[in-house]
């Protein structure tokens, strides 16, 4: 019995330690972003940001998003902030998501989008201009420049 309970301590002590090296490693990382773009059921954008992490990592990147649904318009997003959920390096960062979005606009333009991309996922959210009302789903491209 007291085997049992010394091996269970020496497990529970461990997994302990090891989730708090993990979580000492994670980074979090956010994105600053503008993105020109037009739909007619098919969404496309292009765009480009900057992401700055909590290690000091800085990295200028590429944006592509591809779509579609009950959507129309062209718009233009200059002042986009993103956050994305923690990682343990800014390669993860990297790759296709999926996206959701939500966006409405005349004149003065809105977006919102939440997306994943496995166990990394990304909030954003940005005002500019254009016209455009819908809901579509599609991908979304970040990538290095």
């Amino acid at each position: 019995m007291k085997k049992l309970a010394l091996l269970s301590i020496t497990v529970l002590l461990s997994t302990t330690l090891f989730s708090s090296f993990a979580q000492a490693d994670a980074i979090t990382c956010k994105l600053k972003y503008s993105m020109k773009g037009w739909s007619f059921i098919y969404r496309t954008s292009n765009g480009s940001g900057t992401i700055t992490c909590s290690n000091g990592a800085t990295v200028e990147v590429a944006l592509k998003a591809r779509g579609g649904g009950l959507t129309v318009g062209k718009s233009e997003i200059v002042e986009g902030r993103g956050r994305f959920s923690e990682v343990a390096s800014l390669s993860d960062l990297y790759g296709n998501y999926v996206a959701a979005e939500a966006h409405a606009g005349a004149t003065k333009s809105a977006a919102a989008q939440a997306m994943t991309k496995g166990e990394v996922s990304l909030s954003l959210s940005g005002t500019g201009q254009g016209f455009d009302l819908g809901i579509a789903f599609g991908s979304f491209r970040v990538e290095p420049k």
